[in-house]
């Protein structure tokens, strides 16, 4: 390959690493810790959080226009410039030429409007900060704390829904089988829900710890928790749930038990449930819009979707999820849909109706369901692939656990690693001089690409990937010594410092690679069957040798070509001694 070739490589690797970097370095640099706390926590805290604001900022510019029509809007509030701007002119009307309170206040048509305008301001910023929060490197429990929950398996539902399929009660080899498959699944569901490097382990012999890095947003353990084996599609009684609707709306004080669970009217046949039917509002929050009557009895259990896809509605264009039954799941599907043409099917899923649809025709293998945002379609298709839990799991416990080192440790420990690194730069380039100074460009470029490739993945930082990023520098720098020692040796004896590099990085490249390689494979393994900080570990170092290859053999080699064939440098100056 050319050497423009392989500078354009290396910009459009350094580029491609600015990208992966910006949301990491914009959370950890540019956000105020009070915006984090506020971000990280639930959707509950920023909805109440955007509306208050947006009354303080309506009353304020209240209160400017009643004391001076003509006042400007207050710097802190530039934003509604923009907002207004935009509304002038979705509405055809002429741009004010300078910006007062009431012009900007003129661009709405009530108070009310105006009002939303600066909610959904301060909820679609809070809430898209939320989400760059999840694509950020994210510090272990170690170094920054992180959630602990305790989970219980709700063995009395297992025993109910066991003898209704077997006919008989299970045993307590099938209650522990089903204990432990729920921990397999938990763990391939927090993967693919980018949680990385939890620690899961059983305690006990019906309960669960988990204990999850970074920032204490409980919503994260309702997410990878969602669906948690109650996911099935029942038969809705809409005669009933509307004589339901009519007798809530009568009595209000009769919605609710006295420990909070809903009422089932005498009214409602036996054989019936009573259930919610919710829909998301505009900050994901799940909202109560009615009650709905179904079917005890289950039609179909998700237990029987054997593979599930997001999709586009071509029509409305709004997501779906597409998915595909099992043999046994398409013929029990296919009797349910056959028996109930024209009747209204609830999805239900953790005893709430999320989506309800009319049969048309019968369904066999491939069904769709709609009614679901962008991020609840790709969630809940993340739960049908991972198959639902075998037994029902109930959070007893939840609660934020601070770092096990303190920050003073955390400080002292960063202060090494700075320390070390320097020294090794150092050392390179005192020892190996203008070699050296190439050698330490390599090694800088080659932490940079690590951290990118880290904070791309979503992978949590611990005290054993620091470990194992440490590790990577020394294996860089050992490749590095490798090369400018066969260097050294082509160099005396006589060969033309551009026939020397030549041989030298000829020389050294299988050397490196079988070094490499032997290390990687056992990276590998490690990160295959290694759980929590072990795989942490392995996963940085299997990263570290990539990068660390790259930077050795085609970064450095393409400085050592540029200086000896384009610059035509006399001496190498690759040792103190010479």
């Amino acid at each position: 390959m050319s050497k423009r070739g392989r500078l354009f490589i290396v910009l459009l690797v350094l580029v491609v690493c600015g990208v992966f970097l910006y949301p990491t370095i914009q959370w950890y640099v540019g956000v105020p810790q009070e915006t984090k706390d506020l971000v990280t926590g639930s959707r509950e805290q920023i909805r109440e959080y955007a509306r208050g604001q947006a009354t303080r900022d309506l009353a304020l510019l209240t209160g400017l226009v009643e004391e001076d029509s003509g006042a400007q809007i207050p710097e802190t509030m530039s934003y509604l410039t923009s907002l207004a701007r935009d509304q002038y002119r979705n509405s055809g009307r002429d741009v004010p030429r300078s910006w007062t309170v009431t012009e900007v206040m003129r661009a709405y048509p009530d108070e009310q409007a105006f009002f939303q305008a600066i909610e959904q301001y301060y909820r679609s910023s809070l809430l898209n900060l939320k989400s760059n929060s999840e694509q950020v490197l994210q510090l272990g429990l170690d170094l920054s704390g992180g959630l602990s929950i305790l989970l219980e398996a709700d063995t009395e539902s297992f025993e109910e829904n066991y003898i209704q399929r077997h006919q008989r009660s299970p045993g307590s080899a099938e209650i522990d089988e089903a204990v432990q498959q729920s921990i397999e699944i938990l763990n391939n569901r927090i993967d693919r829900f980018g949680i990385s490097e939890p620690m899961i382990r059983r305690q006990g012999d019906t309960q669960i710890a988990v204990e999850i890095a970074g920032a204490a947003d409980p919503e994260r353990v309702n997410t990878f928790l969602m669906g948690r084996g109650s996911l099935n599609f029942r038969i809705v009684n809409r005669e009933q749930s509307e004589e339901l609707a009519q007798y809530f709306a009568q009595n209000p004080g009769e919605m609710y038990t006295p420990d909070g669970r809903v009422r089932t009217p005498d009214f409602v046949d036996s054989g019936f449930k009573v259930f919610g039917y919710y829909t998301r509002d505009a900050y994901g929050i799940d909202e109560l819009q009615r009650f709905v009557v179904v079917r005890d009895e289950i039609g179909l259990d998700g237990i029987y979707i054997e593979e599930a896809t997001v999709g586009e509605d071509p029509l409305t264009g709004r997501p779906v999820v597409n998915f595909r039954l099992t043999v046994e799941g398409g013929e029990r599907f296919y009797s349910l849909t056959s028996n109930n043409v024209n009747e209204t099917m609830a999805v239900v899923m953790d005893d709430r109706v999320r989506s309800m649809a009319t049969i048309s025709e019968p369904i066999r293998e491939n069904v769709q369901i709609r009614g679901f945002d962008q991020d609840e379609a790709r969630d809940l298709a993340i739960v049908l692939r991972t198959a639902a839990l075998p037994i029902e799991l109930e959070v007893i416990n939840q609660q934020a656990v601070g770092a096990s080192l303190g920050e003073d440790s955390v400080r002292q420990g960063l202060r090494a690693i700075a320390v070390g690194f320097a020294l090794v730069l150092i050392f390179m380039a005192i020892y190996y001089r203008r070699a050296g100074v190439i050698a330490d460009f390599a090694l800088v470029l080659n932490l940079l690409i690590l951290i990118s490739v880290l904070s791309a993945f979503n992978l949590t930082l611990t005290l054993t990937s620091i470990a194992g990023l440490i590790l990577t520098v020394g294996i860089a720098v050992d490749a590095n010594v490798i090369i400018f020692e066969r260097i050294k040796e082509e160099y005396r004896l006589g060969k033309s410092p551009e026939a020397a590099v030549s041989a030298g990085f000829r020389k050294a490249f299988w050397t490196i690679m079988d070094a490499n390689i032997t290390t990687f494979i056992a990276a590998l393994v490690l990160s295959q069957l290694g759980t929590g900080p072990i795989q942490g570990f392995a996963n940085t170092l299997a990263v570290g040798i990539v990068t660390s290859m790259f930077c050795a053999l085609f970064v450095s080699r393409l400085i050592f070509d540029f200086l000896v064939q384009k610059l035509k440098i006399k001496t190498l100056r690759i040792s103190w001694r010479a």
